[in-house]
């Protein structure tokens, strides 16, 4: 129901866009997220946008202090489809990207509030 694809090699300083495609029971939740994990750490939330049509915060974005300013999440409603577009990229943004669709989410980067997740793309950046 969430399907990544996008990810790729990249050196320091590059772009890179990730998509996570969204179908079935996924489609109908109110908020869209990106987690990564890296090698012995944590999962950890990138990036979230409310995606409910009408819900009062919908198009509030969330962006984790460490990507702030580089990275910019976006909802193609015509195309059940999320992004994250990666811009000056670090090493230290390598990781497995992970999509993930909440129901009913208060804390955008709490990874137990979301329902639905993909099956994850690898960056990596050198």
């Amino acid at each position: 129901q969430l399907v990544e694809s996008g990810g790729g090699s990249v050196q320091a300083g590059g772009s890179l866009r990730v998509s996570c495609a969204v179908s079935g029971a996924a489609y109908r939740t109110n908020c869209m997220g990106w987690f990564r994990q890296s090698p012995g750490k944590e999962r950890e939330g990138v990036a979230a946008m409310y995606t409910a049509g009408g819900s009062p915060n919908s198009g509030n974005t969330f962006y984790a202090d460490s990507v702030k300013g580089r990275f910019t999440i976006s909802h193609d409603t015509a195309r059940n489809t999320v992004y994250l577009q990666m811009n000056s990229l670090k090493p230290e943004d390598t990781a497995i990207y992970y999509c993930a669709a909440g129901e009913w989410v208060a804390a955008p980067d709490r990874e137990s509030e979301y329902n639905y997740w993909g099956q994850g793309t690898q960056v990596t950046v050198s």
